[in-house]
């Protein structure tokens, strides 16, 4: 995977995420290792799936990748990482996707692109809304370790990091 390494190396931006625990979270000044996954979009009851969702490559497969990332938390806490997702979604919807699933680690919200901007993180729209594309950051102190772009299965991510982080 050889797409956006550019950004090994690179501090992530100093901005303040709302995290869904109720305390903002800047990922540049973390201590330590984390890891924080993008995900486009997380389906919620009563509302439909955006305009030809079922038609862009890579769109489907959040809650399957969110799920893993949970599943495989206490793993990865055992190594000392901290583990963040993070979408363009606003901290109410990914509030009820934590509740609904039962996720053990925060939610970030960066709806206002502020942060997606300030590191050029791959977007694409549809339906008059904009989506981050799925990519997989390893940080330590604040800095970006490794890429994992594109992500392809993303219910194989959590898994895949894990092995790296282990190695």
């Amino acid at each position: 995977m050889v797409f956006m390494q550019h950004l090994v190396g690179r501090r992530m931006p100093n901005v303040d995420l709302e995290a869904t625990s109720g305390s903002p979270v800047n990922l540049s000044k973390l201590l330590g290792p984390a890891v924080v996954f993008c995900y486009p979009y997380t389906g919620r009851p009563g509302h439909p799936d955006p305009l030809n969702w079922d038609h862009i490559p890579g769109a489907h497969g959040s809650t399957p990748q969110a799920l893993a990332y949970s599943e495989a938390y206490g793993h990865f806490r055992r190594l000392g990482v901290k583990l963040f997702g993070l979408s363009l979604l606003s901290t109410e919807w990914q509030r009820d996707f934590v509740a609904r699933n039962n996720l053990t680690f925060r939610l970030l919200s960066d709806e206002s692109r502020n942060f997606s901007s300030r590191l050029g993180l791959p977007l694409f729209d549809t339906g008059g809304k904009v989506y981050v594309q799925r990519i997989t950051f390893i940080i330590r102190d604040g800095t970006i370790q490794a890429v994992r772009y594109p992500v392809t299965e993303p219910e194989h991510d959590a898994a895949d990091i894990l092995a790296m982080m282990q190695a």
